[in-house]
């Protein structure tokens, strides 16, 4: 299996097509729809109302389920990926996060962020794994990437509009940069780098789920990942001590110098 590298490099992303068969996506879209109608787990921040408004209310994402869930560990870890990975990164890949976001029809979408933001891994930054459990494209609130962010540094957030977006901070662009949308087929997975700006809008499809199947890795170097990452795996399920990686330190704020939007690292992460 050959990967785009260069399109990696220079987007800041890339999709592997097919990676997983139709079989495989229709059994993980059952597990998940199953396990989410049968209770609340781990992760339920907010809980769950089946007779909510809220389409997200009825159907919250999932968090860190395969520490739990043994069809997760499976799919995080699966070989395909680490193949992927080890192409990617030249290095090995260390697993800490498994998400599903179900995103039903008249869901909010997620603004526009960069997922360093989060892990703060260090040194280097985090990568995703997005796997497709439905076609996804605008209608029903597919991915949007802005390629070449990946080159930025983690920016400040700011407020987001809760109206479009389940989160509340999303970060800011500059006036020569636009989103676009990732038009995926069910089965295919889309890699990015962790600093890569990316999101998505509303589910408007009046029917359609958008459901997605996410991993967040790391490679063999790092040294730190926050707190909310550990424990550490490897591709065989064996964990690694990291260091938890500590709060704060510097963001980027947009600043003209001379006509020219440039980033500068002069705010503060909380």
């Amino acid at each position: 299996m050959q990967v785009d590298i260069q399109s990696f490099k220079e987007r800041g992303c890339v999709t592997v097509s097919g990676l997983f068969t139709n079989d495989e996506v229709a059994r993980y879209r059952q597990h998940f729809m199953d396990m989410r109608r049968s209770g609340t787990y781990p992760g339920d921040f907010g809980g769950v109302d089946m007779q909510s408004n809220d389409p997200l209310k009825r159907y919250p994402r999932l968090i860190h389920m395969h520490r739990w869930d043994q069809v997760s560990l499976d799919w995080m870890i699966d070989p395909r990926l680490g193949a992927v990975f080890r192409q990617l990164l030249g290095k090995e890949p260390l697993a800490v996060q498994t998400m599903l976001y179900f995103k039903p029809a008249g869901a909010r979408g997620q603004a526009l962020h960069q997922d360093q933001y989060y892990l703060r891994v260090q040194p280097g930054t985090c990568i995703a794994a997005w796997m497709a459990l439905d076609d996804c494209h605008e209608e029903n609130g597919c991915l949007q990437v802005v390629p070449g962010s990946h080159d930025l540094p983690v920016l400040c957030p700011v407020d987001a509009d809760t109206s479009e977006s389940f989160t509340d901070v999303t970060v800011p662009l500059s006036a020569n940069m636009q989103p676009e949308p990732v038009i995926m087929k069910a089965g295919d997975v889309f890699f990015f780098n962790g600093q890569l700006i990316h999101g998505s809008f509303p589910n408007r499809s009046p029917s359609r789920f958008r459901r997605a199947l996410i991993g967040h890795y790391i490679d063999a170097d790092a040294e730190q990942v926050a707190k909310y990452y550990h424990p550490v795996l490897r591709f065989d399920g064996t964990t690694v001590d990291l260091d938890v990686a500590k709060g704060g330190g510097q963001c980027g704020v947009w600043v003209d110098e001379d006509g020219t939007e440039v980033v500068e690292m002069s705010g503060q992460l909380a």
